[in-house]
């Protein structure tokens, strides 16, 4: 049975340690199974509310300015727009259908959206809320990543077991690289050099160069009195100095740390049940992960790579992101 990380003493010493308001942020988390968003403080780290949403909320981001959440609900065919100060609904994105997972541009101006069902990357132009370009990917897309520099996307194909690269302002394909079973995940490396893809059923993370467009290392995993097929690699996020990575396992219940430049897996964080996701804080004090069975959420100390906390949401958490209050 996994241990409860709900000990008051860390708690309480968390939050006296993030309560500045330079360090006081809003948490948002899609819960795939009541279609709702909970909105965590991290001060508190307690759900101040619920918003009700539509079916199958599963990718979740925020615009730049903090205005907007924008929320694939996928049963709906559609992407929401929650605006924050309100928490109300105030609008939709063309996204096409079943929109599972998606990222937004460096500039702030265009969503790009994974579309399961049709095998398709559906680009949005948030300004006039209309789409601009549909890019044929591989069968059941699902992962997205940006370069830092806005000039590549990366999708993901679960199914086609590729990692697609695609030319942003010709929206055509370049590259297409063959990586291990059900790829789920892609995040860049800041300074652009990398692409790190997740594999769930592979159990590996592949770090792809950018330039020559090759795998350079495979990342696996072995954790001590679990089954290999229980580690299921999901979620990827790299710190903004380059030097870490964190990685969700999904059922193996840890999120693996990660030296950014030897590819040494240094720790395995326990955290809840099916971890699937992760957010840094802004101030990348903090790495969150949304944890399904267990229907919470953790926050893990970056500085002593710790769970500090976890806290209860909807069911089912999905995605999270994270902005300041």
């Amino acid at each position: 049975m996994l241990r409860r990380l709900t000990v008051l003493i860390a708690g309480f010493a968390t939050a006296a340690c993030i309560g500045s308001p330079a360090s006081a942020y809003l948490v948002y988390v899609s819960n795939e199974r009541d279609n709702t968003v909970s909105v965590v403080d991290s001060t508190s780290m307690e759900v101040v509310r619920t918003i009700d949403v539509g079916q199958r909320p599963r990718g979740i981001t925020i615009s730049h300015d903090g205005k907007f959440l924008y929320l694939c609900a996928s049963d709906d065919d559609t992407i929401q727009i929650i605006e924050t100060a309100t928490y109300q609904i105030v609008g939709t994105l063309p996204s096409g259908p079943d929109p599972e997972l998606f990222v937004l541009s460096p500039d702030g101006k265009t969503l790009y959206v994974a579309n399961e069902d049709d095998n398709l990357v559906t680009v949005i132009d948030l300004e006039s809320r209309s789409v601009r370009a549909e890019v044929p990917v591989g069968v059941e897309p699902e992962g997205m990543g940006v370069s830092p520099d806005g000039k590549t996307l990366v999708n993901t194909s679960e199914t086609t077991n590729m990692a697609h690269f695609i030319d942003t302002a010709t929206h055509e394909i370049t590259h297409n690289v063959l990586v291990d079973s059900r790829p789920r995940f892609a995040e860049f490396k800041p300074d652009n050099s990398e692409v790190w893809v997740s594999s769930e059923i592979g159990g590996t993370v592949s770090v792809i160069d950018n330039r020559s467009r090759e795998i350079k290392h495979k990342i696996t995993f072995e954790i001590p009195g679990l089954r290999e097929e229980s580690i299921q690699p999901v979620g990827v996020r790299i710190t903004a100095d380059g030097a870490r990575a964190y990685v969700a396992l999904g059922p193996a219940n840890r999120v693996a740390v990660i030296d950014a430049k030897t590819y040494q897996v240094e720790k395995y964080v326990l955290v809840g049940q099916r971890v699937w996701q992760l957010a840094f804080t802004p101030d990348q004090k903090m790495v969150i992960s949304t944890n399904g069975v267990s229907n919470d959420i953790t926050f893990i100390d970056v500085a002593t790579n710790e769970a500090i906390q976890s806290v209860t949401v909807g069911a089912l958490p999905w995605g999270v992101v994270v902005h300041p209050n």
